[in-house]
């Protein structure tokens, strides 16, 4: 009886998963994008290689990725990089391995997040978009 209702309603909940794994990516990016310079020099305190470029592509893939996977825009390849996007940044971003205190424990639940956050979207690499999706229209037409 629960497949049945899971089926019955998989495309809305796809839908829905697509929403929740990358809302925290859109308002983060929309944050970068506003206040680039803000994202440059926050990146450059990391150390991040070629911080003017990290940041583009922090706002690229928060952002613009994050609105096409809710759009159903190319959601395989997009979530796959996504997912790629957001190992990397656990790794650069939340060392907490080189850490002590309450800032590694801060680290390790962000970096965990950010596995957690991956691992949805892989999901979204084998479910695909579902119905409701940009993409899907467009091919049937």
């Amino acid at each position: 009886m629960f497949d049945a209702l899971i089926d019955r309603h998989r495309d809305a909940l796809v839908l829905v998963a697509r929403l929740l794994l990358t809302i925290l990516f859109v308002t983060s990016g929309w944050s970068k994008l506003t206040d680039f310079q803000g994202t440059v020099g926050y990146l450059a305190s990391l150390h991040a290689p070629l911080p003017l470029v990290a940041a583009a592509v922090a706002v690229v893939m928060e952002f613009f990725v994050s609105l096409a996977l809710i759009a159903g825009v190319c959601v395989r390849p997009l979530a796959l990089l996504m997912a790629l996007f957001v190992v990397g940044t656990a790794l650069i971003g939340h060392p907490f391995w080189s850490m002590e205190g309450a800032e590694r424990a801060m680290n390790m639940t962000q970096f965990y997040k950010n596995l957690s956050i991956a691992g949805g979207l892989l999901l979204l690499v084998v479910t695909g978009a579902g119905r409701f999706a940009v993409t899907r229209r467009t091919a049937a037409r």
